[in-house]
């Protein structure tokens, strides 16, 4: 069944985060790995998350709730970005930090990583957090568009070790490769489906793809 996001909620300070009793996923990654583009591509919607081609263009929380379900999947802002002020990712980094930490409905983080990368030492801290914490990782490669067969399949046993054994999702947000792994993936950490093979990609909603030289954000 298709799912429909919608946006309920954007959270822009620590007075504002009070996230909903419902069981959530969370996005992270790093600014322009394409967490709007995969987000727009789980919608099957074109503009439902704004991309851009300069990074660190999410600046908030955003909580989108998924119907069928009382569910959510939270998009984080990016981190990594360097040009930012100081202020300004440390802000980022605390509001993401109490998010993850405080929130009792987490399931799991779902982390995006670019294939055409080497891991790098953001995503790495990112990902030794979550563990230490006992949060569920999902890994996601993103831009596998972009890389040939022997990369993806050599990053994902990279990050396979790193994650604690399980390969995670090649995805692309311009065919939709990788569509119905991360549902499935999400829904079991939601606890609304079951642990089975990955659906066949042919039911994946069409939508707009990025415009050439506009990367992913």
């Amino acid at each position: 069944m298709r799912k429909i996001l919608h946006l309920e909620k954007t959270i822009y300070g620590q007075a504002d985060l009070v996230a909903p009793d419902a069981p959530q996923i969370a996005l992270a990654g790093r600014s322009n790995v394409g967490k709007s583009s995969l987000l727009n591509r789980l919608a099957g919607r074109k503009q439902l998350a704004k991309t851009s081609s300069t990074p660190g263009k999410t600046q908030s929380i955003n909580l989108y709730r998924i119907e069928p379900g009382d569910v959510y999947l939270v998009d984080l802002p990016g981190y990594g970005y360097a040009r930012r002020s100081k202020e300004e990712r440390a802000k980022w980094a605390e509001l993401i930090e109490r998010y993850l930490s405080g929130t009792a409905w987490l399931r799991a983080v779902a982390v995006l990583l670019d294939c055409r990368l080497t891991p790098q030492a953001s995503d790495l801290d990112m990902v030794a957090w979550l563990r230490a914490s006992d949060i569920p990782v999902i890994g996601v490669l993103t831009k596998i568009d972009k890389c040939k067969k022997r990369e993806q399949q050599s990053q994902q046993n990279r990050w396979a070790g790193l994650l604690g054994g399980e390969k995670p999702v090649l995805f692309s947000s311009v065919t939709g490769a990788g569509y119905e792994d991360l549902w499935r993936r999400i829904d079991i950490r939601l606890g609304i489906g079951e642990d089975q093979p990955a659906a066949a990609s042919e039911g994946t909603p069409e939508i707009e793809t990025p415009a050439s030289g506009n990367p992913e954000s």
